[in-house]
């Protein structure tokens, strides 16, 4: 049976601290940058004073529009590009992270949680080298955790520049061999099921919108049951795990369940449920759903 109301933080991130949330906003350390960003979620009111805000944030976006803004630093002397590391019991990596323009700065720390079930799963599997797909890959932070635990890893992004990003980080993590590919995540899947090929874990981390290197449209209420219909079919029968995160605001963790459940109705060990931060000020922040389902051998 399915859990539906796990509420999953990350543990063993020491570089990286959600400080406070609230007011549509969020106060952060990645390393020993604060940053003040944008958090449409943080409804309620700052469990800090505004002042203890003004005074402990490095670098705050602002925004010019609904897409996009500028960063404006206390110090020009702080760098635009820094790196954070990750380190769980099993593995270690580490990230160049960046002021972009679209209030990212290059991971989503939320996902550590995943990148625990994926380091775990890929170790415990009695494959030598277990294949893994990981869709809409952005970064990287997946793709490198699974090669890290010992994966011979796919990684699938539609935009060449978060691709380059993502093997910087490989890099950065003395990592090597990961198989990069700038494509059409929906299109990639199509292709591999006609090929025959098949993998022990498939990570998607779809996003609300998107579009395909060729201009292809993403919308994740239209796209999503024809890609886990598609997805599930390349997991090797005989041990695999699948990981689904979506942030759209109008996705339930009961929708994620039913999703995975008309695609794959004998899943084992599904679980489902939210995935969120703990700011240090005392608020969960929630930052998505989340289905995952494994089988071992």
């Amino acid at each position: 049976m399915a859990n539906s109301i796990q509420l999953l933080t990350p543990r063993h991130w020491t570089d990286y601290e959600l400080i406070d949330c609230g007011g549509f906003e969020k106060l952060e350390r990645f390393g020993n940058v604060i940053l003040i960003r944008p958090e449409p979620q943080a409804v309620w009111p700052k469990g800090l004073p505004e002042s203890e805000w003004t005074k402990r944030h490095d670098i705050r976006f602002r925004g010019r529009s609904a897409t996009s803004g500028e960063w404006i630093k206390k110090n020009l002397k702080l760098p635009d590009r820094w790196h954070v590391g990750y380190r769980n019991p099993e593995v270690a990596i580490k990230l160049r992270l960046a002021l972009t323009s679209f209030k990212h700065v290059g991971v989503f720390p939320e996902q550590a949680v995943n990148w625990d079930y994926i380091s775990d799963t890929v170790k415990s599997f009695s494959t030598g080298r277990p294949k893994v797909l990981n869709l809409f890959a952005y970064t990287g932070g997946a793709s490198l955790i699974a090669r890290a635990a010992g994966a011979d890893v796919t990684h699938v992004d539609s935009i060449k520049q978060v691709v380059t990003w993502a093997n910087e980080n490989q890099e950065l993590s003395e990592l090597s061999d990961i198989r990069w590919v700038v494509e059409d995540a929906l299109k990639f899947v199509k292709r591999e099921l006609k090929r025959g090929n098949s993998y022990h874990g498939i990570i998607l981390d779809p996003p609300a919108y998107g579009h395909g290197p060729k201009g292809e449209k993403w919308k994740l209420e239209d796209h999503i049951a024809e890609m886990m219909r598609d997805v599930v079919q390349l997991l090797d029968p005989h041990e695999h795990f699948l990981i689904l995160n979506t942030y759209s605001l109008g996705f339930s963790s009961v929708i994620v369940e039913n999703l995975i459940r008309a695609a794959l109705p004998g899943a084992q060990q599904l679980e489902t449920g939210e995935l969120s931060l703990q700011a240090t000020a005392g608020s969960k922040l929630p930052l998505g759903v989340f289905g995952k389902f494994r089988k071992m051998n």
